[in-house]
């Protein structure tokens, strides 16, 4: 039977990602399935699910300000729009099931297909659930999570621990040093430090690493450095021998296989992708999200030493400390990397289709 699914998510990489690799999973599961995604206008998502083979259309919705702005006075007018055109997107593709991966993007959809007794299943990411996931779930047919305790904010019968889909380029990672080295350009036979500040690139991360830049050189290492779209000509001139500078690293694959160790944001999508990597890792929680909950993911792994915890507030007293721990692990390792690879789930794609295939069966 050839069925059609409807994925909607977007807004960030943590969102974007882990809704291809459910896709590619349905794919391969349905060969004959129809898919479409269903995103935010001028987001990422209508680049990068494009780039992965599946259509997208846009909702001409944002997010809420968590500030005092004008920009919010718009939400309900965007609101009705994005919904009334989710009515017509489900009425023409006429799904058999819609997945929400979560953020604002999945919001009108999700509503649309729960008025219309469409089944949907959720995908939260974050040890803190969303505000869109948590208000759509008591009409959920599961709540796929990636951490324990989830039963603080959905129904426990609906929850199924099934960690978060990552792209399936990055479990298998076939690519050798030598190859990767190549791509990028550094030397195979010097270490490589790997800094990634999400898929937007971070601010605070990318001033906080020109100031200290020099301290992981003057140790030999290597810096392949993902500074964002918008800072790559602020920071594009501390390119050298031993640095690497790009707005965005298109081939995760090869700096994952280049790396030795990496320094990261720990959004849900980046904590998975990484414990499948299993090496040392310096996370450094955005602190403006939503209930802290990057620190609360990192919280998680730090506590039982399977990775580092810089917080931005302790950044000018704690820096020292901890980059000689990172390489102090590269160099001589104490297990971290291998604890953090204890946590990875590297089929939880493949998990969530079965569960989906649970609820067409019962159809």
């Amino acid at each position: 039977m050839s069925y059609s699914f409807i994925l909607s998510g977007g807004g960030t990489g943590g969102h974007i990602y882990p809704a291809i690799a459910i896709a590619d999973a349905l794919r391969a599961a349905y060969p004959d399935c129809t898919i479409l995604f269903v995103g935010a206008k001028n987001k990422m998502e209508m680049v990068k699910v494009p780039q992965a083979g599946y259509a997208i259309e846009g909702l001409n919705i944002t997010g809420l300000d968590r500030k005092l702005s004008i920009r919010n006075l718009w939400l309900p007018f965007r609101w009705w729009l994005s919904t009334e055109r989710s009515y017509e997107i489900l009425h023409t593709f006429k799904p058999d099931l819609v997945i929400g991966t979560g953020g604002f993007a999945s919001a009108p959809l999700l509503y649309a297909a729960s008025r219309k007794k469409i089944p949907f299943v959720l995908q939260e990411q974050n040890a803190y659930a969303g505000l869109v996931n948590k208000w759509l779930a008591p009409k959920a047919k599961v709540v796929c999570v990636a951490y324990d305790n989830m039963q603080r904010y959905f129904k426990k019968s609906r929850i199924e621990l099934t960690g978060n889909p990552v792209r399936p380029s990055l479990l298998n990672l076939f690519a050798s040093r030598e190859e990767a080295a190549r791509h990028f350009r550094l030397d195979p036979n010097r270490k490589v430090i790997l800094l990634i500040g999400g898929s937007l690139g971070s601010a605070r991360m990318n001033s906080w690493m020109a100031e200290y830049l020099n301290r992981l050189t003057d140790k030999g290492y290597q810096l392949l450095w993902q500074c964002g779209p918008r800072y790559f000509e602020t920071y594009e001139f501390y390119e050298s021998e031993r640095v690497r500078v790009t707005s965005f690293i298109e081939r995760m694959d090869l700096a994952y296989a280049l790396c030795d160790a990496v320094i990261s944001r720990s959004g849900a999508g980046a904590v998975s992708e990484l414990a499948i990597l299993g090496k040392p890792t310096l996370f450094i929680p955005s602190p403006n999200v939503a209930e802290d909950h990057q620190t609360k993911n990192a919280l998680a792994l730090t506590e039982v030493g399977a990775a580092l915890l810089l917080r931005e507030a302790d950044m000018n007293r704690d820096t020292e400390m901890l980059l000689q721990q990172l390489v102090d692990e590269v160099d001589q390792p104490s297990g971290m990397g291998d604890r953090f690879k204890e946590s990875a789930r590297p089929h939880a794609a493949q998990e969530i289709v079965e569960l989906i295939k649970e609820i067409l069966h019962e159809r």
